[in-house]
């Protein structure tokens, strides 16, 4: 069999959008993957998918899944099928999303220091107020250029008609970005004609537009700061992503038992003694920075480190305290917070979401729920989400009965059904569903978002959660030019 037979015998699913297929027409950004591929055996494709498998085993380019009993490090499954969109499509993305963290970087500005927008009745107060990543402990803080969000990964998915809708915003230590990098190198090395034939936009810059914004947010602006990476360690299921993002960038990797504050001022010890890091990029979540004002169990932390960055003698990227802003709940009012902050209209939509805290949206989703998925409001990685149309009676109740304890801990939205993409799978090629995690940057010279994204895949057929720690994968995403 041949590419051509391959692409002849693939069936999308019907009533969903398909990514590469409008009707039986190829559509125009796939055209020269079209007949790049159509020239190949599948024995070659095989052997092509069986050489970015040998790749990434041999980059160790792996993630963990903790629940997993047959042993936590796992290969990043790669799809070697590209996922494409267009200049036009990505111009739309960029727009939306730099329109939402303008947005979202007000709010969080906002509910650290006046909250205008709690006085002025657009969000409760208790709905700020029960949020478990609300941090008082940093209220009143001045962070540098009053930026705090800095590295964003927003979550997109396409539905049936089209339409690109946010999905969730990832606003505290977003990971995935190295997958994305190393996605565009395998891709180089199995498809460099193809590649260079669509001539798909770069991605490869992301880690200096990194070490350039890290190096813009250094208290006293120091024409050459020193920047750390703090990462929880080895065992942490993103340790590989922290490694090569700061090779790649050139800074120390760290963990919490490498610096010492001094005089609110935060030191790494060298072999030359101690220096002085004006810039951390951590990767640690708030409640284990800082044991004296967080956990007091932590171990992964830094003591002191919170005195040091009230003091402004430190920047911490992203800043503490953004949680409040990436919780589900809250995800509801961001159409809201562009209206009230920006005064423009919402250029990529919400996923209709329901509050179980609202009794009339309650019942609706209860007499609804085979056509809903039930979130939990402060998790990720696909745990603590229930598919209305895949659970049994026993999980419906059990959720049922979950919400009812606690309501403000779930929100429900429609299930949507995600666009396709062409996989090789089993020798053949086979819809599967896909979302688009675009990486934002966030400086003061402004927002900067690397075309293309990581595109996340479900692997199991008809399943519409992608993440890896649910079975998912990822293909290689390219932004085109028609």
């Amino acid at each position: 069999m041949n590419g051509t037979q391959l692409f002849e015998q693939y069936l999308p699913y019907a009533g969903t959008w398909d990514e590469m297929c409008t009707g039986e027409h190829i559509r125009d950004q796939y055209s020269q993957v079209f007949k790049d591929i159509s020239q190949l055996s599948t024995e070659v494709l095989l052997q092509k998918d069986r050489q970015a498998g040998e790749l990434f085993m041999n980059q160790g380019i792996t993630f963990t899944v903790y629940s997993d009993d047959a042993g936590i490090e796992k290969i990043f499954p790669f799809d070697i099928i590209p996922r494409i969109l267009t200049g036009a499509e990505w111009r739309h993305i960029e727009q939306g999303i730099a329109q939402r963290l303008k947005a979202l970087n007000l709010f969080l500005k906002d509910i650290y220091s006046e909250q205008q927008i709690i006085r002025d009745g657009i969000i409760p107060a208790e709905l700020i107020a029960s949020c478990p990543h609300y941090t008082r402990e940093v209220y009143g803080v001045r962070v540098p250029h009053d930026l705090y969000i800095h590295i964003s990964g927003i979550d997109l998915i396409r539905g049936q008609d089209g339409t690109f809708y946010i999905l969730e915003d990832n606003l505290r230590t977003p990971s995935g970005v190295s997958y994305m990098l190393e996605n565009r190198e395998v891709t180089k090395r199995i498809f460099p004609g193809m590649l260079t034939a669509s001539r798909a936009r770069m991605v490869n810059n992301y880690p200096l537009l990194l070490h350039e914004i890290l190096g813009s947010l250094s208290p006293g602006h120091l024409s050459n700061p020193t920047m750390a990476l703090l990462t929880p360690g080895v065992y942490n299921s993103a340790y590989f992503e922290h490694t090569f993002l700061a090779r790649q960038m050139g800074i120390p990797l760290v963990e919490g038992r490498d610096l010492v504050v001094d005089n609110h001022k935060v030191y790494m010890k060298t072999t030359a003694g101690r220096q002085q890091v004006h810039v951390i990029y951590r990767r640690l979540d708030d409640e284990y920075l800082d044991p004296l004002v967080f956990r007091p169990d932590s171990v992964l932390g830094v003591p002191g480190l919170i005195s040091a960055y009230r003091k402004g003698n430190v920047a911490i990227v992203n800043a503490v305290g953004n949680g409040v802003a990436d919780d589900k709940a809250v995800y509801a009012y961001v159409p809201a917070m562009i209206k009230y902050y920006l005064n423009e209209d919402v250029i990529l939509p919400n996923v209709p979401t329901y509050s179980m805290e609202d009794r009339e949206a309650r019942e609706h989703v209860f007499a609804n729920m085979e056509n809903m998925v039930i979130k939990r409001t402060n998790q990720s990685g696909g745990y603590g989400m229930v598919m209305g149309d895949k659970a049994s009676e026993e999980e419906l109740k059990a959720v049922k009965e979950a919400i009812l304890e606690t309501p403000r801990e779930f929100i429900a939205q429609p299930i949507i059904k995600l666009s396709t993409v062409p996989c090789l799978i089993d020798g053949k090629l086979q819809p599967r569903h896909v979302d688009l995690r675009p990486y934002a940057l966030c400086g003061p010279a402004g927002i900067r978002i690397v075309p293309g994204g990581l595109t996340r895949v479900a692997l199991r057929e008809g399943s519409l959660v992608v993440n890896s720690s649910q079975g998912g994968g990822s293909k290689d995403t390219w932004v085109v030019d028609l």
